[in-house]
């Protein structure tokens, strides 16, 4: 149960003390959570038993289930529950900017050159190379790594879906890599479908924060940071930091084998020139 929205959506068919109750909550969910009953009623202006009915009225079994519905809600995360006030517009364009900046700073400098190397080396020996991602960025940067890996001449098939990723992995063996993205590392169904791939002799790279459970279960790691401000409003800039890395990646897997791919990105530009026309610098094929 949301509790914090079941007493929003009752706000209005409360009594005078349920509402006082519903507003001490709604103001301070820690203090809900943690306070004793009797501090919550003499808080509030009410009595224990009007507590009672307004755990009932909100949909829990009693005061026991309420105290452990606000618990779990207040553990969500401050800046959730009382977020910084809303910035004027051309201060948030400067402020996605900036964090946008700052994180491609911390990225960049946590990366290891030998890392990536040993990424391109399990890659040029794959037979075959399939990535995974599920949820908004982590699904976008998997399609992301087979645009890049494809025109390379690597052999790479993506999946979002969850059971399709499990029946490939149960497919794998030990000729093929698994490229895993999560900003997280705590998807269970990417970790279950992980550990099913390391079963049958898959290697593993993940692009994930170093001390995520997917990164324990990965053969390499190329490590992302995720720290968020209290902004909340705004998509989080760590998706920069997995782009980084793959534009990291597909840069010195081109770079392996310098002539081989210029001849095939050549190839594409001809292709895609035939196409659509354009000038020279246009995107290749993005």
């Amino acid at each position: 149960m949301d509790i914090l929205y079941q007493i929003r959506a009752r706000q209005d068919s409360f009594s005078a003390g349920e509402g006082r109750i519903a507003r001490l909550m709604l103001d301070d969910v820690g203090f809900a959570a943690s306070a004793s009953l009797e501090d919550l009623a003499q808080r509030a202006e009410v009595s224990t038993a009007t507590l009672s009915r307004f755990a009932r009225t909100v949909g829990c079994r009693d005061l026991r289930d309420l105290r452990l519905q606000l618990a779990q809600a207040s553990g969500v995360g401050s800046r959730f529950l009382d977020p910084a006030g809303t910035p004027e517009q051309s201060a948030f364009y400067g402020q996605i900017v900036g964090d946008i900046e700052t994180t491609l700073r911390q990225h960049l400098a946590g990366f290891d050159e030998s890392r990536f190397a040993d990424a391109v080396k399990m890659l040029g020996q794959a037979r075959m190379i399939h990535a995974f991602g599920l949820g908004g960025c982590s699904t976008l940067c998997s399609d992301e790594l087979q645009v890049r890996l494809v025109r390379l001449g690597y052999p790479i098939a993506v999946c979002h879906d969850a059971v399709m990723m499990r029946v490939t992995a149960a497919s794998l063996n030990a000729e093929q890599v698994l490229i895993v993205c999560s900003l997280t590392g705590i998807t269970p169904e990417l970790l279950e479908t992980v550990e099913l791939a390391r079963n049958y002799g898959a290697r593993i790279l993940a692009i994930t924060r170093a001390d995520s459970p997917l990164a324990q279960l990965a053969d390499i790691v190329l490590p992302l940071q995720g720290a968020e401000t209290s902004f909340i409003y705004k998509p989080t800039a760590a998706r920069y930091g997995m782009l980084l890395a793959i534009d990291v990646l597909a840069t010195e897997l081109a770079l392996a084998n310098p002539e081989d791919n210029q001849e095939r990105l050549r190839r594409i530009k001809l292709a895609l020139d035939e196409y659509r026309g354009g000038d020279d610098h246009l995107p290749l094929g993005d």
